[in-house]
């Protein structure tokens, strides 16, 4: 006989050390993000909850829970980039998590180079090895299913530039495995990498 489930409804608590939504949906992509604000102080933040959600034109997004100086920036500037965080930048990425002001540039913070984008007007990273400059699509407020609003934002933005490592090209073919992805999961501090021993191949079934 399988074990009884652990079951809770989330309003009332999990019950658990540590809520574990986050590890089950997980590990997931950072979303590094680079901003400018209308005054010009760049900024330069990191969010677990990230990700892709269109080919053509291809859309990303990221959810801010409180409203932040990302937030703030992609609504007065309507740009942002997003950069990939790999190993060696996974302390870099860490300490723009610092609780700091607006007039802060994470960027000097962190010890990292800003580097001007192709497109549009917010810097990248130029340590990361992937860069997507990204006008904003959508802002939407976030609600619960009683229809009563919830204190994020999912920030959406169409890719306009790609910046990719030609190291990072194997015949043409982008190497999710070499590149060394750092993905978030759960727990207090819970990160993963992707590396080759993680790899494989799945064809979907012709028709």
């Amino acid at each position: 006989m399988p074990a009884t489930p652990h079951f809770y409804e989330p309003r009332h608590g999990h019950g658990l050390p540590h809520d574990p939504f986050n590890a089950i949906v997980g590990p997931r992509p950072i979303g590094w993000i680079s901003t400018v604000s209308a005054s010009g102080v760049p900024n330069l933040a990191p969010y677990s909850f990230f990700n892709a959600f269109n080919y053509t034109p291809p859309l990303i997004g990221f959810a801010s829970i409180g409203y932040k100086d990302t937030l703030r920036n992609i609504e007065e500037t309507g740009e942002f980039v997003w950069n990939l965080v790999t190993r060696p930048l996974a302390e870099a990425m860490n300490q723009t998590c610092a609780p700091v002001g607006p007039n802060v540039n994470e960027f000097e913070l962190a010890g990292l180079t800003p580097v001007a984008a192709r497109v549009v007007g917010v810097p990248r990273v130029q340590e990361s090895r992937v860069s997507f400059e990204c006008r904003r699509t959508q802002i939407i407020q976030l609600q619960g299913a009683n229809g009563d609003p919830v204190d994020t934002w999912l920030v959406l933005g169409e890719v306009v530039g790609v910046h990719i490592d030609p190291s990072l090209l194997i015949n043409g073919v982008y190497d999710t495995a070499g590149a060394a992805h750092v993905l978030r999961g759960g727990g207090p501090g819970d990160y993963f990498t992707v590396g080759p021993e993680e790899l494989f191949r799945l064809f979907r079934p012709k028709a």
